[in-house]
Protein backbone atom coordinates (compact mmCIF):
# COMPACT_ATOMS: atom_id res chain seq x y z
CA UNK A 1 0.00 0.00 0.00
CA UNK A 2 2.70 2.50 0.62
CA UNK A 3 3.85 2.09 -2.75
CA UNK A 4 0.23 2.95 -4.24
CA UNK A 5 0.12 5.73 -1.95
CA UNK A 6 3.41 7.02 -3.23
CA UNK A 7 2.09 6.56 -6.67
CA UNK A 8 -0.57 8.33 -6.19
CA UNK A 9 1.06 11.46 -4.96
CA UNK A 10 3.01 12.00 -7.73
CA UNK A 11 -0.59 13.27 -9.83
CA UNK A 12 0.59 10.52 -13.23
CA UNK A 13 -1.72 8.04 -14.04
CA UNK A 14 -4.38 9.10 -10.91
CA UNK A 15 -7.02 7.06 -12.18
CA UNK A 16 -5.44 3.75 -12.63
CA UNK A 17 -3.62 3.87 -9.37
CA UNK A 18 -6.61 4.38 -7.30
CA UNK A 19 -8.33 1.83 -9.56
CA UNK A 20 -5.70 -0.58 -8.73
CA UNK A 21 -5.96 0.54 -4.83
CA UNK A 22 -9.59 -0.40 -4.77
CA UNK A 23 -9.50 -3.94 -6.37
CA UNK A 24 -6.42 -4.50 -4.24
CA UNK A 25 -8.27 -3.91 -1.25
CA UNK A 26 -11.22 -5.63 -2.20
CA UNK A 27 -9.25 -8.71 -2.69
CA UNK A 28 -10.70 -9.03 -6.34
CA UNK A 29 -7.40 -10.67 -7.60
CA UNK A 30 -9.00 -11.88 -11.59
CA UNK A 31 -9.91 -7.99 -11.96
CA UNK A 32 -6.93 -6.73 -10.31
CA UNK A 33 -4.79 -8.83 -12.93
CA UNK A 34 -6.82 -7.71 -15.98
CA UNK A 35 -6.38 -4.05 -14.29
CA UNK A 36 -2.42 -5.09 -14.13
CA UNK A 37 -2.22 -6.24 -17.57
CA UNK A 38 -4.27 -3.15 -19.05
CA UNK A 39 -2.21 -0.57 -16.96
CA UNK A 40 1.37 -2.44 -18.37
CA UNK A 41 0.11 -2.35 -21.73
CA UNK A 42 -0.25 1.94 -22.20
CA UNK A 43 2.85 2.80 -24.78
CA UNK A 44 2.57 5.75 -21.72
CA UNK A 45 3.01 3.60 -19.14
CA UNK A 46 5.98 2.08 -20.89
CA UNK A 47 7.45 5.59 -21.59
CA UNK A 48 7.78 6.00 -17.84
CA UNK A 49 10.82 4.13 -15.58
CA UNK A 50 7.51 3.27 -12.87
CA UNK A 51 7.14 -0.83 -14.26
CA UNK A 52 10.18 -2.28 -12.54
CA UNK A 53 9.52 -0.82 -9.09
CA UNK A 54 5.70 -1.65 -9.76
CA UNK A 55 6.90 -4.79 -9.96
CA UNK A 56 9.45 -5.41 -6.72
CA UNK A 57 7.43 -3.32 -4.22
CA UNK A 58 3.77 -4.08 -5.32
CA UNK A 59 3.04 -7.19 -7.76
CA UNK A 60 5.01 -9.49 -5.65
CA UNK A 61 2.69 -9.10 -2.84
CA UNK A 62 -0.13 -11.07 -4.32
CA UNK A 63 2.13 -12.34 -7.41
CA UNK A 64 0.98 -16.20 -6.22
CA UNK A 65 -2.83 -15.03 -6.64
CA UNK A 66 -2.70 -14.55 -10.17
CA UNK A 67 -3.13 -16.81 -13.12
CA UNK A 68 0.53 -18.29 -13.94
CA UNK A 69 -0.26 -16.84 -17.85
CA UNK A 70 -1.01 -13.66 -16.99
CA UNK A 71 1.70 -13.11 -14.87
CA UNK A 72 3.95 -13.50 -17.44
CA UNK A 73 2.19 -11.23 -19.76
CA UNK A 74 2.37 -8.97 -17.09
CA UNK A 75 5.77 -9.22 -16.64
CA UNK A 76 7.03 -8.77 -20.13
CA UNK A 77 6.41 -5.23 -20.52
CA UNK A 78 7.93 -4.95 -17.77
CA UNK A 79 11.39 -6.78 -18.89
CA UNK A 80 11.74 -4.04 -21.83
CA UNK A 81 12.42 -1.56 -19.27
CA UNK A 82 16.19 -3.07 -17.75
CA UNK A 83 18.60 -1.92 -19.49
CA UNK A 84 20.78 -4.72 -18.71
CA UNK A 85 20.17 -7.18 -21.16
CA UNK A 86 21.77 -9.30 -18.23
CA UNK A 87 19.09 -8.03 -15.95
CA UNK A 88 15.99 -8.84 -18.03
CA UNK A 89 17.42 -12.27 -18.60
CA UNK A 90 17.64 -13.02 -14.74
CA UNK A 91 14.79 -11.39 -13.77
CA UNK A 92 12.84 -14.52 -16.91
CA UNK A 93 14.52 -17.15 -15.35
CA UNK A 94 13.41 -16.63 -11.71
CA UNK A 95 9.89 -16.08 -13.35
CA UNK A 96 10.11 -19.35 -15.74
CA UNK A 97 11.06 -21.11 -12.52
CA UNK A 98 7.56 -19.82 -10.81
CA UNK A 99 5.33 -20.32 -13.74
CA UNK A 100 7.34 -23.87 -14.70
CA UNK A 101 4.38 -26.37 -14.65
CA UNK A 102 2.35 -23.62 -17.38
CA UNK A 103 3.38 -24.72 -20.76
CA UNK A 104 1.86 -21.30 -22.29
CA UNK A 105 3.65 -19.40 -19.83
CA UNK A 106 7.01 -21.13 -20.14
CA UNK A 107 6.54 -20.80 -24.36
CA UNK A 108 6.18 -17.39 -23.88
CA UNK A 109 9.20 -16.42 -20.91
CA UNK A 110 11.32 -18.88 -23.46
CA UNK A 111 10.95 -17.22 -26.65
CA UNK A 112 11.19 -13.61 -25.17
CA UNK A 113 14.45 -14.59 -23.55
CA UNK A 114 15.63 -15.87 -27.07
CA UNK A 115 14.56 -12.69 -28.79
CA UNK A 116 16.77 -10.98 -26.03
CA UNK A 117 19.68 -13.09 -26.81
CA UNK A 118 19.03 -12.11 -30.46
CA UNK A 119 18.64 -8.61 -29.72
CA UNK A 120 22.39 -8.69 -27.78
CA UNK A 121 23.58 -10.62 -31.07
CA UNK A 122 24.22 -14.07 -29.23
CA UNK A 123 23.34 -15.56 -31.80
CA UNK A 124 24.37 -19.21 -30.05
CA UNK A 125 22.08 -19.28 -27.19
CA UNK A 126 19.01 -17.44 -29.94
CA UNK A 127 19.66 -20.84 -31.65
CA UNK A 128 19.37 -23.03 -28.53
CA UNK A 129 15.76 -21.25 -27.55
CA UNK A 130 14.62 -21.45 -31.01
CA UNK A 131 15.17 -25.49 -31.21
CA UNK A 132 14.09 -26.16 -27.38
CA UNK A 133 11.02 -23.67 -27.82
CA UNK A 134 9.76 -25.23 -30.75
CA UNK A 135 9.75 -28.71 -28.71
CA UNK A 136 7.44 -26.78 -26.20
CA UNK A 137 5.71 -25.57 -28.65
CA UNK A 138 4.61 -28.38 -30.55
CA UNK A 139 3.12 -30.05 -27.46
CA UNK A 140 0.55 -27.44 -27.03
CA UNK A 141 -3.13 -28.51 -28.67
CA UNK A 142 -4.29 -25.80 -31.34
CA UNK A 143 -2.83 -22.25 -32.12
CA UNK A 144 -2.32 -20.32 -29.16
CA UNK A 145 -2.01 -16.17 -28.18
CA UNK A 146 2.17 -18.00 -27.85
CA UNK A 147 2.39 -19.41 -31.31
CA UNK A 148 2.46 -15.68 -33.11
CA UNK A 149 5.47 -14.93 -30.46
CA UNK A 150 7.40 -17.57 -31.15
CA UNK A 151 7.22 -17.35 -34.96
CA UNK A 152 7.94 -13.53 -34.45
CA UNK A 153 11.12 -14.83 -32.44
CA UNK A 154 12.07 -17.59 -34.91
CA UNK A 155 11.80 -15.55 -38.08
CA UNK A 156 14.00 -12.58 -36.90
CA UNK A 157 16.70 -15.44 -35.69
CA UNK A 158 16.80 -16.92 -39.19
CA UNK A 159 16.58 -13.63 -41.29
CA UNK A 160 19.39 -12.90 -39.14
CA UNK A 161 21.58 -16.17 -40.17
CA UNK A 162 20.30 -15.83 -43.67
CA UNK A 163 18.05 -18.69 -43.77
CA UNK A 164 15.66 -17.59 -46.46
CA UNK A 165 13.83 -21.15 -46.38
CA UNK A 166 13.32 -21.00 -42.40
CA UNK A 167 12.45 -17.18 -42.48
CA UNK A 168 9.74 -17.62 -44.71
CA UNK A 169 8.04 -20.44 -43.35
CA UNK A 170 8.12 -19.19 -39.73
CA UNK A 171 7.22 -15.48 -41.02
CA UNK A 172 4.67 -17.13 -42.87
CA UNK A 173 3.08 -19.08 -39.96
CA UNK A 174 3.20 -16.00 -37.70
CA UNK A 175 1.57 -13.69 -40.22
CA UNK A 176 -1.06 -16.43 -40.02
CA UNK A 177 -1.38 -16.15 -36.23
CA UNK A 178 -2.11 -12.78 -36.08
CA UNK A 179 -4.65 -10.29 -37.39
CA UNK A 180 -3.02 -8.04 -39.81
CA UNK A 181 -4.52 -4.85 -38.41
CA UNK A 182 -2.65 -6.48 -35.25
CA UNK A 183 0.80 -5.82 -36.82
CA UNK A 184 2.58 -3.11 -36.20
CA UNK A 185 2.67 0.06 -39.09
CA UNK A 186 5.65 0.37 -38.41
CA UNK A 187 6.79 -3.35 -39.09
CA UNK A 188 4.58 -4.12 -42.12
CA UNK A 189 6.74 -2.79 -45.20
CA UNK A 190 10.28 -4.38 -43.79
CA UNK A 191 8.05 -7.55 -43.09
CA UNK A 192 6.48 -7.51 -46.95
CA UNK A 193 9.86 -6.76 -48.10
CA UNK A 194 11.90 -9.65 -46.64
CA UNK A 195 9.04 -11.83 -46.80
CA UNK A 196 9.11 -11.28 -50.92
CA UNK A 197 13.03 -12.15 -51.04
CA UNK A 198 12.74 -14.88 -49.15
CA UNK A 199 10.67 -16.51 -51.80
CA UNK A 200 12.27 -15.65 -54.30
CA UNK A 201 16.06 -16.63 -53.13
CA UNK A 202 14.86 -19.74 -50.74
CA UNK A 203 15.61 -23.32 -51.94
CA UNK A 204 12.75 -25.46 -51.83
CA UNK A 205 9.69 -22.55 -51.96
CA UNK A 206 7.66 -22.81 -55.60
CA UNK A 207 4.63 -21.57 -54.21
CA UNK A 208 4.03 -18.51 -53.67
CA UNK A 209 -0.07 -18.04 -53.90
CA UNK A 210 -0.26 -17.76 -49.86
CA UNK A 211 2.09 -14.86 -49.83
CA UNK A 212 0.29 -12.98 -52.88
CA UNK A 213 -3.21 -13.24 -50.98
CA UNK A 214 -1.85 -11.84 -47.87
CA UNK A 215 -2.81 -8.47 -47.39
CA UNK A 216 0.79 -7.88 -45.85
CA UNK A 217 1.91 -7.05 -49.69
CA UNK A 218 -0.47 -4.02 -49.41
CA UNK A 219 2.24 -2.01 -47.70
CA UNK A 220 4.35 -2.25 -50.06
CA UNK A 221 2.27 -0.07 -53.05
CA UNK A 222 3.15 2.71 -53.54
CA UNK A 223 6.56 2.55 -52.38
CA UNK A 224 9.41 2.47 -54.43
CA UNK A 225 9.55 -1.69 -53.85
CA UNK A 226 6.45 -2.12 -55.79
CA UNK A 227 8.10 -3.57 -58.26
CA UNK A 228 8.65 -6.43 -55.36
CA UNK A 229 4.62 -7.69 -55.92
CA UNK A 230 4.96 -7.60 -59.59
CA UNK A 231 8.22 -9.56 -59.38
CA UNK A 232 6.58 -12.33 -57.35
CA UNK A 233 3.53 -12.40 -59.48
CA UNK A 234 5.82 -12.79 -62.23
CA UNK A 235 7.72 -15.85 -60.73
CA UNK A 236 3.83 -17.41 -59.88
CA UNK A 237 3.35 -17.72 -63.67
CA UNK A 238 6.96 -18.44 -64.55
CA UNK A 239 6.81 -15.28 -66.71
CA UNK A 240 10.27 -14.42 -68.30
CA UNK A 241 9.54 -11.71 -70.13
CA UNK A 242 7.91 -10.34 -66.98
CA UNK A 243 11.60 -11.22 -65.14
CA UNK A 244 13.49 -9.39 -67.91
CA UNK A 245 11.87 -5.96 -67.84
CA UNK A 246 12.10 -5.91 -64.32
CA UNK A 247 15.69 -6.56 -64.40
CA UNK A 248 16.62 -2.87 -64.01
CA UNK A 249 14.51 -3.03 -60.78
CA UNK A 250 16.03 -6.20 -59.53
CA UNK A 251 19.57 -6.20 -60.19
CA UNK A 252 19.95 -3.19 -57.82
CA UNK A 253 19.28 -5.61 -55.03
CA UNK A 254 22.27 -6.84 -54.04
CA UNK A 255 20.87 -10.06 -52.69
CA UNK A 256 18.93 -10.75 -55.98
CA UNK A 257 21.69 -10.23 -58.27
CA UNK A 258 24.24 -12.66 -56.22
CA UNK A 259 21.98 -15.15 -56.90
CA UNK A 260 21.04 -14.49 -60.58
CA UNK A 261 21.82 -17.62 -61.69
CA UNK A 262 19.56 -19.82 -58.63
CA UNK A 263 16.49 -17.10 -59.78
CA UNK A 264 16.96 -17.85 -63.37
CA UNK A 265 16.76 -21.48 -62.72
CA UNK A 266 13.47 -21.45 -60.66
CA UNK A 267 11.46 -19.01 -62.70
CA UNK A 268 12.58 -21.41 -65.79
CA UNK A 269 10.92 -24.76 -63.73
CA UNK A 270 7.89 -22.50 -62.22
CA UNK A 271 7.88 -21.78 -66.41
CA UNK A 272 7.71 -25.31 -66.96
CA UNK A 273 4.96 -25.88 -63.88
CA UNK A 274 3.06 -23.11 -65.37
CA UNK A 275 3.27 -24.73 -69.06
CA UNK A 276 2.08 -27.98 -67.34
CA UNK A 277 -0.84 -26.99 -65.60
CA UNK A 278 -2.53 -25.00 -68.57
CA UNK A 279 -2.66 -28.28 -70.80
CA UNK A 280 -5.44 -29.76 -71.07
CA UNK A 281 -6.32 -33.26 -68.76
CA UNK A 282 -6.26 -35.07 -72.01
CA UNK A 283 -2.99 -33.89 -73.47
CA UNK A 284 -0.18 -32.92 -71.01
CA UNK A 285 2.23 -33.75 -73.77
CA UNK A 286 4.92 -30.64 -73.94
CA UNK A 287 7.87 -30.79 -76.75
CA UNK A 288 11.26 -29.41 -75.79
CA UNK A 289 10.79 -26.80 -78.58
CA UNK A 290 7.87 -24.98 -76.82
CA UNK A 291 9.38 -25.37 -73.29
CA UNK A 292 12.48 -23.58 -75.02
CA UNK A 293 10.17 -21.11 -76.51
CA UNK A 294 9.11 -20.25 -73.42
CA UNK A 295 12.21 -20.62 -70.88
CA UNK A 296 14.43 -18.98 -73.32
CA UNK A 297 16.53 -21.84 -72.97
CA UNK A 298 18.65 -23.51 -75.53
CA UNK A 299 16.76 -26.83 -76.06
CA UNK A 300 19.94 -28.91 -75.38
CA UNK A 301 19.23 -27.90 -71.64
CA UNK A 302 15.76 -29.01 -71.99
CA UNK A 303 16.08 -32.15 -70.59
CA UNK A 304 18.02 -31.30 -67.76
CA UNK A 305 15.34 -28.67 -66.63
CA UNK A 306 12.08 -31.02 -66.72
CA UNK A 307 15.32 -34.06 -64.77
CA UNK A 308 15.77 -31.28 -61.98
CA UNK A 309 11.76 -30.61 -61.69
CA UNK A 310 10.90 -34.05 -61.77
CA UNK A 311 13.75 -34.67 -58.54
CA UNK A 312 11.93 -31.94 -56.73
CA UNK A 313 8.75 -33.47 -56.86
CA UNK A 314 7.19 -30.77 -58.57
CA UNK A 315 5.99 -32.75 -61.62
CA UNK A 316 5.55 -36.25 -62.53
CA UNK A 317 6.25 -37.79 -66.13
CA UNK A 318 8.51 -38.88 -68.48
CA UNK A 319 11.17 -37.53 -70.98
CA UNK A 320 10.76 -38.97 -74.47
CA UNK A 321 14.89 -38.27 -75.65
CA UNK A 322 14.22 -39.31 -79.27
CA UNK A 323 11.15 -37.12 -80.28
CA UNK A 324 12.36 -34.40 -77.35
CA UNK A 325 8.97 -34.67 -75.68
CA UNK A 326 7.78 -34.45 -72.23
CA UNK A 327 4.58 -36.30 -71.05
CA UNK A 328 3.81 -34.61 -67.48
CA UNK A 329 1.17 -36.65 -65.58
CA UNK A 330 1.06 -34.24 -61.97
CA UNK A 331 2.11 -30.93 -61.27
CA UNK A 332 2.41 -30.19 -57.79
CA UNK A 333 -0.64 -28.55 -56.00
CA UNK A 334 -0.42 -24.70 -55.64
CA UNK A 335 -2.25 -21.31 -54.35
CA UNK A 336 -3.57 -20.48 -57.43
CA UNK A 337 -3.68 -16.57 -58.51
CA UNK A 338 -7.02 -15.56 -59.74
CA UNK A 339 -6.20 -15.96 -63.57
CA UNK A 340 -5.13 -19.80 -62.84
CA UNK A 341 -8.00 -20.30 -61.29
CA UNK A 342 -9.73 -18.76 -64.25
CA UNK A 343 -8.16 -21.76 -66.31
CA UNK A 344 -9.14 -24.10 -63.94
CA UNK A 345 -12.67 -23.21 -64.37
CA UNK A 346 -12.27 -23.85 -68.26
CA UNK A 347 -11.14 -27.01 -67.53
CA UNK A 348 -13.75 -28.01 -65.16
CA UNK A 349 -16.69 -26.50 -67.57
CA UNK A 350 -14.73 -28.68 -70.81
CA UNK A 351 -14.64 -31.66 -68.54
CA UNK A 352 -18.46 -31.19 -67.66
CA UNK A 353 -18.81 -30.71 -71.73
CA UNK A 354 -17.15 -34.14 -72.18
CA UNK A 355 -19.37 -35.90 -69.37
CA UNK A 356 -22.71 -34.35 -70.27
CA UNK A 357 -21.47 -35.81 -74.35
CA UNK A 358 -20.51 -39.04 -72.57
CA UNK A 359 -24.45 -39.18 -70.48
CA UNK A 360 -25.99 -38.20 -73.98
CA UNK A 361 -24.06 -40.85 -75.86
CA UNK A 362 -24.87 -43.50 -73.10
CA UNK A 363 -28.64 -42.20 -73.01
CA UNK A 364 -28.91 -42.76 -76.81
CA UNK A 365 -27.47 -45.93 -77.06
CA UNK A 366 -29.53 -47.29 -74.26
CA UNK A 367 -32.32 -49.48 -75.65
CA UNK A 368 -29.53 -50.97 -77.92
CA UNK A 369 -27.84 -51.86 -75.21
CA UNK A 370 -30.65 -53.08 -73.56
CA UNK A 371 -31.75 -55.40 -76.34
Amino acid sequence: MNFLNEQKSTGLFQEDWLEIEELYTKKLWHQLTLKCLEFVNKPEVQKSQILIPMYQQFITDFEHRINQFSLVQICLPIVRQFKDPSMSVSFLEKLREKVKLEDQAVVLIDSSLGAIYLESKNLDMAKKYVEQTEIELNKLEGVTSVHSRFYEFSSNYYRTIGNHYEFYKNALKYLGCVKYEDVPVSERHERAFYLSLAAILADGIYNFGELLMHPILTALNGTKDQWLVDFLYAFNRGDLEKFEALKPKWSEQGDLMAAEVKIRQKICLLCLMEMAFQRPANNKQLTFAQVSEKTKLPEDEIELLVMRALSLGLVKGSIDQIDKKIFVRWVQPRVLDINQIKIMRQRLDCWSLEVNKMIGQVQSNACDILT
